[in-house]
């Protein structure tokens, strides 16, 4: 039986082809015969090694895409908004990109083996070794490489740990479904960028669109694809003033969980006769800073801006009025989506509980990076 019939028995035994009196020969034959025994397991290993060749070929490909993704120039820019982002890449990656090129030597090698191509005096021998040669010298590079990227993923877990992966700053809210947000000037002041967080704990990149340092207001947009429209806004901007007395209350995050304050309003100035804020009696924290302050049937009064050191519940809020001027100057040129105000209010009837609930999913714990 020549190289070639020997070949195609094989795959015809392997395949379960075979039936009957040729089926019963060529299991004698293997029985007798050590050699084509041998053959048949290596035949079984190459075809076993075909069936996942093709998956290999897209992991390869998959391998590719990632080392263009890892490149030094986003590796700072990472470190200052999502560290941990490098680590887990690399975590998950790094040991397939070494191997990438084994298995493509491989391939090629146990195909022309078992197709009985692989001479010494071939031509294409010769061009195979080369071939093989530069893979080598490829894989040498990936090795360096992978030690090179090892040494940044180290220089940056080290560098975590003596970096501010981003400090915890205040509150800000919705002013529209499609993304643009409010909260105090100070909040941001000096950041290089800026990340909001929801109640249910999803993280969105937004970027400072317009401030007004002199009445402590700067407003946001969410930029990050995997934003999605909010729903309709719950509350609306009052614009009358309110009355010494009246019951208010904020939602906002003093810490790393949503918390809700009541109060009642104190005086119709801030701090030291500041005529365009209000003071409440209320238990705000820093955190609370950028929050809303809202009257009992949820109309949005002011921004919480502030605390008096020397009282505990003593605080102090930018009047809504001062909001609405702010917007009408954002620049047309700042807005990439129409910023339209709600003109109803959805919490009006509803008790305090449903109001807290339906306000949640539009009010952010905001965090800046500098």
């Amino acid at each position: 039986m020549s190289d070639r019939n020997l070949t195609e028995a094989i795959d015809r035994y392997l395949n379960g082809e075979m039936q009957g009196e040729e089926l019963l020969r060529f299991e004698d034959l293997r029985r007798n015969n050590p050699d084509i025994d041998r053959q048949i397991a290596e035949h079984k290993s190459f075809l076993a090694a075909l069936k996942h060749y093709g998956e290999r070929l897209q992991l390869e490909e998959r391998l590719n895409a990632i080392h263009e993704e890892i490149d030094v120039h986003t590796l700072k820019e990472e470190l200052q908004i999502k560290p941990n982002w490098i680590i887990q890449l690399w975590r998950h990656h790094h040991s397939k990109i070494s191997v990438a090129a084994s298995i493509a030597i491989f391939a090629v090698l146990i195909t022309l083996f078992f197709t009985g191509n692989l001479k010494r005096n071939d031509p294409a021998y010769m061009q195979l070794r080369q071939e093989i040669a530069q893979v080598k010298q490829s894989t040498a590079i990936l090795g360096r490489q992978n030690r090179n990227l090892d040494n940044k993923v180290n220089a940056v877990k080290a560098a975590i740990k003596n970096t501010n992966p981003g400090s915890f700053a205040g509150t800000g809210f919705a002013l529209t479904s499609n993304g643009y947000l409010v909260t105090n000037y100070h909040v941001v002041k000096g950041a290089d960028s800026v990340y909001v967080q929801n109640a249910d704990g999803e993280s969105f990149h937004a970027k400072i669109i317009y401030t007004e340092p002199q009445n402590d207001i700067a407003f946001l947009q969410i930029n990050d694809e995997s934003f999605k429209p909010l729903g309709s806004v719950p509350y609306n901007i009052r614009k009358g003033k309110s009355d010494l007395g009246e019951d208010v209350f904020t939602v906002g995050y003093p810490s790393d969980a949503i918390r809700f304050s009541p109060g009642y309003l104190t005086s119709p100035s801030g701090f030291d006769g500041d005529s365009t804020a209000y003071e409440v009696s209320i238990a705000a924290r820093p955190g609370n800073s950028g929050g809303p302050l809202l009257d009992t049937r949820g109309n949005l009064i002011g921004i919480i801006s502030g605390k008096q050191s020397k009282y505990e519940t003593s605080s102090f809020a930018k009047k809504s009025s001062y909001l609405m001027e702010a917007i009408q100057n954002i620049p047309a040129d700042s807005l990439s989506k129409p910023l339209t105000l709600n003109s109803r209010n959805g919490l009006a009837g509803l008790s305090r509980t449903q109001q807290i609930k339906k306000l949640q999913n539009f009010i952010f714990m905001v965090k800046v990076y500098n």
